[in-house]
């Protein structure tokens, strides 16, 4: 893992806002807050987990970051550039050192491309060498991942799950990237093959010098992989802290609740109801004052139903935006 403290990537006062259709009798549009105004930044080389409740907003932060959504709002640095509302022909350097992993590898693959048409695509898009460097490419890249030279001529569906997943790897390697959004990239794994991806992806970021965006919502397989970690709930960033800290000392009270909901390998202890997240999540349309996390929170007062909470570092690198 790097020791560099330079930033690739910094977030700052990020949203992403999708207009949902006009409440009717001509009042106003409501809007979907679904990233509201969150900062972040990650250093060269290292890992940032990015977890939370599915509908938090953690996909549409990675999504919006690399562009593959428009921003309402913010700015997004790379490398010294701000990306945010930069148009595509400005953008198309950036894509080639920016790549993403989906979740999904059977939908993000072309159904009609074989392995070695799959992983040259972004090649030929970013004219990387020749049709023998590209060749020779896609063997590396393959034996890199995992896969056999005789796998070149195989179709997706020919594939397992972690296979496919694999050659999605090999597909955002191609062009040499620094930075990898992984957007849920194992949670439609077997359990068995989740481990052997992220050990796979820990030893290309070795290898390559890899900085990674790791959106997850297992936070063990989080822990493992990264360096810090962000919570977020309904749009917000509520804690962020280095990832061995935010296990042994959560200071929000969603954070506590998502790892008390971690399974334990221990039938007395899973037995026992830890009760910390109680009723379900709000709707992302409701105007809500003061913290989004009041209405479940166990310990919510009144200033935190009134008054949104400030992001406030309470140790070296550890911030938390909560009253209590």
């Amino acid at each position: 893992m790097s020791t560099k403290n330079e930033v690739l990537l910094d977030v700052r006062n990020l949203k992403k806002y999708f207009p949902t259709g006009s409440s009717g009798f001509g009042r106003e549009k409501k809007v979907l807050k679904a990233v509201d105004d969150i900062s972040f930044h990650i250093h060269k080389g290292e890992t940032f987990g990015l977890v939370g409740e599915s509908g938090c907003g953690k996909s549409t932060t990675g999504r919006s970051i690399v562009r593959l959504h428009e921003v309402t709002d913010g700015e997004v640095w790379f490398d010294g550039v701000n990306v945010a509302q930069m148009n595509e022909k400005g953008l198309k350097p950036f894509r080639k050192r920016m790549q993403t992993i989906f979740q999904d590898p059977y939908s993000s693959l072309n159904p009609s491309m074989n392995v070695a048409q799959l992983i040259r695509e972004p090649m030929e898009i970013h004219g990387f060498g020749s049709k023998k460097d590209q060749h020779d490419r896609v063997l590396e890249l393959l034996e890199k991942v995992g896969l056999k030279p005789e796998h070149v001529d195989r179709y997706p569906h020919e594939f397992s799950g972690g296979q496919r997943q694999r050659i999605s790897i090999a597909r955002a390697l191609s062009v040499n990237p620094e930075f990898i959004l992984c957007d849920e990239p194992i949670s439609a794994l077997d359990v068995s093959v989740q481990a052997q991806v992220v050990n796979m992806l820990e030893d290309l970021q070795g290898e390559f010098g890899l900085t990674y965006l790791f959106i997850a919502h297992d936070l063990s397989m989080v822990r493992h992989i990264s360096n810090r970690i962000g919570v977020m709930y309904l749009g917000k960033l509520v804690e962020i802290a280095p990832s061995d800290e935010l296990y042994t000392h959560p200071a929000h009270p969603y954070t506590q609740a998502l790892l008390s909901a971690i399974p334990i390998p221990d039938p007395k202890a899973a037995a026992l109801d830890t009760g910390m997240l109680k009723g379900d999540l709000p709707s992302p349309m409701a105007e809500m004052n003061g913290c989004k996390f009041s209405s479940r929170c166990p310990f919510a007062t009144e200033q935190c139903r009134q008054e949104q909470p400030e992001m406030k570092e309470i140790s070296p690198g550890h911030f938390v935006a909560c009253h209590l």
